[in-house]
């Protein structure tokens, strides 16, 4: 299934790296959420991207605004990789590869891993509706930031 710009957001729930449980519909509920979709914990570009991320939290906090990081990495692997980059946002194990079928964000192939989630993120307003969506086919590019942000900026 293709998510696309209008539509509603899949609902999930899907355990962080403290191993808590995280229900999207109710992150929803204080702010929008920026779902981070990555292929794989402690990869050079994921890397980059978690980071850019974390270090743009007081411009997202400023836009009234989260993050959360969705992979098929365990949160075992999670864990340790948000505390390595000291990251201040959640990161969800989607292990059983349930949500990034729901967005339809799953690679088939990349570099012999079957099954990880393409890069990608989605914009879910307070309503539960996807505002913004961007796919990366090539996993070596990071997301549009400053388009994101302006699409944070106009909710």
């Amino acid at each position: 299934m293709d998510v696309k710009v209008g539509d509603k957001a899949p609902d999930f729930t899907l355990f962080n790296q403290d191993r808590e449980p995280v229900q999207l519909s109710t992150a929803i509920r204080k702010q929008p959420v920026v779902l981070a979709f990555f292929p794989a914990a402690f990869s050079r570009v994921c890397t980059k991207e978690v980071c850019t991320f974390r270090d743009s939290s007081h411009e997202l906090n400023r836009l009234s605004a989260s993050v959360l990081g969705i992979s098929v990495d365990t949160f075992f692997s999670l864990k340790a990789w948000a505390n390595d980059q000291k990251l201040n946002f959640p990161l969800l194990s989607d292990f059983n590869k349930e949500v990034i079928a729901k967005y339809g964000v799953w690679n088939d192939d990349l570099y012999g891993m079957k099954g990880v989630a393409k890069r990608a993120v989605f914009l879910v307003d307070q309503g539960g509706a996807v505002r913004y969506r961007e796919v990366l086919e090539d996993a070596s590019r990071e997301p549009d930031y400053e388009k994101l942000q302006q699409a944070i900026a106009n909710l």
